[in-house]
């Protein structure tokens, strides 16, 4: 049920949400190989019906830079096999339709919620690959060119540029990423790179510069794409079924990270498996009606939250404000030039890369490092989906061979059991200590991916205090998601006024936390103690 409790926040977050999705609609859709309109078909039925049946409730939903990737590869594929748009369109359309319906049956079977034991170093590579292959594949359109459709291809055929550069088109494309960098320090009420899709697109028509444009959008509402059973070709049925789980897979990844973002901004709690539903509703949607699936948008989520959203509302107004485009500008649309959108769709993979997880990539594991570059390399060259699972074995494989090698690891269900605060009033050494000022959080087993999860739930319902301190006697080991939980965790804390200390930290997780600066410039090196005794007499000492 939509909540109006906070109509005028919606409703200027929806707008606003709506401003900053339609031009990357719009790129993504030309980038798919469908069309620009199929952009904004995916954005109107996702944006709407996952903001009604969704679990998030100020998650903002649309074509995203890893559903365009994967969708393109789909659609680019199924035209190979077929021969052309028209003919491989009925396949591609089940696919879409039927990559919502595995997504509804993930959420209604309730594994959702098991998507976010996925290690960091998966996600990491995962990402980076997926913001290189937009990258990539908007190379040629930069420089005014018709790009190949194969991330391998773009790469081989590099050479081929130089004597075909179109000058118009790159200076559109140079102005494009310029004004969304440098824009924001003029004003951040207006999106950037809607700025540039409006001022490059004038500019552009007024001159008459010979460029490529997004062509013919049709007008009116969307048209129902109704095919029989017959008009399927069912004599190769994986070419339907393997893409639809890929697909899937990544909008359920891609959405429930998103929906952990907008839980850390807003304070709320998602419920995964009414999300993926709520997804997978949205995206059946979007196939039916010829439109591209797409998955919660993190960035558009984030700029709902900041101008107000809070509530369901803020998805719909934005989906209904994305209609009205439609029905009104499609003419306007049409003369929107290719380098603009890659302009556009380089800066949206220049954001998606990691580059937090890269920067790290000596301070952590060697074997998390190993697992981010060999996701990363799958990701580009490879297929995303055997990429993701190649990563999760990798990290699950080298995870029990560090636990057999460490005398003192305990097991995963140890840890999750052993996990619970501890007052000071249990610790018969510090009755004289005011309570509802200090407390004491024991760790027993190493914190990975696996357990990051719990860990930031055990975090987030700390009480008000003054002082926490870190039991890590029995903490033999961090990986990298554990070692960014932490520092998540200290972040908050630190910003509610909270004192850390840290009692009986060993060798490899003091080195990790070092390597990340998160010490000694969060946690300075006087707050880290060697045991629980010395902590002890510190607190009594100067409380």
């Amino acid at each position: 049920m939509i909540d109006t409790k906070n109509l005028s926040g919606d409703l200027f977050g929806g707008i606003t949400a709506a401003v900053v999705a339609l031009p990357l609609a719009l790129a993504f859709g030309v980038q798919s190989g469908m069309g620009a309109i199929a952009g904004l078909y995916g954005a109107i039925a996702l944006g709407i019906l996952a903001a009604v049946y969704g679990g998030t409730k100020t998650q903002i939903s649309g074509p995203t830079g890893p559903m365009a990737v994967v969708a393109a590869a789909v659609i680019a594929s199924e035209v190979a096999h077929y021969g052309s748009m028209e003919a491989a369109f009925p396949t591609i359309i089940a696919t879409f339709v039927l990559a919502g319906a595995f997504q509804v049956l993930l959420g209604v079977s309730g594994i959702g919620q098991y998507i976010r034991y996925m290690p960091y170093p998966v996600i990491s590579g995962f990402m980076s690959g997926i913001g290189a292959i937009i990258i990539l594949l908007q190379v040629f359109p930069f420089f005014g060119l018709t790009s190949p459709t194969k991330v391998i291809d773009v790469v081989t055929s590099l050479g081929d540029i130089a004597a075909n550069i179109n000058t118009k088109a790159v200076l559109l494309s140079v102005s494009t990423i310029a004004i969304i960098y440098l824009f924001p320090r003029i004003t951040k009420k207006i999106p950037s790179a809607l700025v540039a899709l409006l001022g490059l697109t004038a500019l552009s028509t007024l001159m008459g510069f010979d460029v490529s444009v997004i062509g013919t959008i049709p007008k009116g509402m969307p048209e129902v794409q109704v095919y029989t059973l017959t008009q399927l070709d069912w004599r190769h049925p994986m070419i339907i079924i393997i893409p639809a789980i890929t697909l899937a897979a990544l909008g359920a990844i891609d959405s429930l990270l998103t929906s952990i973002v907008a839980d850390n901004m807003t304070k709320t709690k998602h419920n995964s498996n009414k999300e993926l539903v709520g997804q997978g509703m949205g995206n059946m949607l979007a196939g039916i009606i010829g439109g591209l699936p797409g998955a919660g948008a993190t960035m558009r989520t984030v700029v709902n939250i900041k101008a107000g959203g809070r509530g369901r509302m803020s998805g719909v107004v934005h989906g209904l404000v994305l209609l009205v485009v439609l029905l009104g500008a499609g003419e306007y649309a049409a003369l929107i030039p290719l380098p603009v959108l890659a302009g556009i769709l380089i800066t949206v993979g220049i954001g998606i890369i990691d580059y937090k997880g890269l920067k790290h990539m000596r301070h952590v594991p060697r074997a998390d490092a190993v697992i981010m570059v060999i996701v990363l390399v799958l990701t580009v060259f490879v297929d995303l989906l055997q990429a993701v699972a190649v990563g999760v074995v990798l990290a699950s494989v080298l995870f029990m061979k560090q636990m057999g090698d460490t005398a003192e690891s305990k097991t995963f269900t140890s840890v999750m059991d052993s996990l619970e605060p501890i007052l000071f009033d249990d610790e018969k050494d510090l009755e004289q200590t005011d309570k509802k000022t200090i407390y004491v959080q024991h760790f027993d087993g190493p914190i990975f991916f696996g357990f990051t999860s719990h860990f930031n739930q055990v975090m987030t319902k700390m009480p008000n205090v003054k002082i926490i301190i870190m039991r890590m006697e029995n903490v033999p080991y961090v990986d990298q998601s554990g070692m960014y939980a932490i520092e998540d965790a200290v972040m908050q804390l630190d910003k509610r006024g909270v004192i850390v200390l840290i009692a009986g930290i060993q060798k490899q997780p003091l080195s990790m936390l070092k390597g990340i600066k998160l010490i000694p410039e969060l946690i300075p090196a006087e707050r880290i103690f060697k045991d629980f005794e010395t902590v002890k007499n510190f607190v009594v000492l100067d409380d």
